[in-house]
């Protein structure tokens, strides 16, 4: 008798690797000692994927256009996101926010979020 194998992709290996890697840099952005302004938080900028540029150049280059330069740009990205989807998590200030958003290129701007994963009493197992 043949059995059927039921693929649900929120079992997928990677998908649960992915979700790792997320949260693990959103907690890695949240212990970014602040140095600047406190009004700034860290927000995920999600881009149109670029067509002639290499990912985070364009996501440097989005964020300069704000930020006044690439020196500030560099320091201020936190990550760039390249696979999944595209776009940059940055510490911005709600003015800096407002304006990132009018770019040509920039779909959306949200605040960064923590994450917290319930487990079962089994290793891996999520509900």
């Amino acid at each position: 008798m043949h059995r059927r194998t039921k693929f649900s992709f929120f079992s997928s290996p990677s998908l649960i690797l992915l979700l790792v890697v997320v949260i693990f840099v959103i907690k890695m952005a949240e212990s970014v000692p602040s140095t600047a302004d406190s009004s700034k938080s860290v927000q995920i900028v999600y881009t149109e994927k670029p067509q002639d540029e290499e990912p985070e150049a364009y996501h440097i280059r989005t964020l300069a256009s704000v930020l006044g330069s690439e020196d500030a740009a560099k320091e201020a990205l936190i990550y760039s996101y390249k696979t999944a989807a595209s776009g940059f998590s940055a510490k911005l200030s709600p003015e800096q926010v407002e304006q990132i958003s009018k770019l040509p290129g920039v779909l959306q701007v949200v605040p960064s979020t923590t994450v917290q994963l319930h487990t079962g009493p089994g290793i891996g197992r999520l509900h």
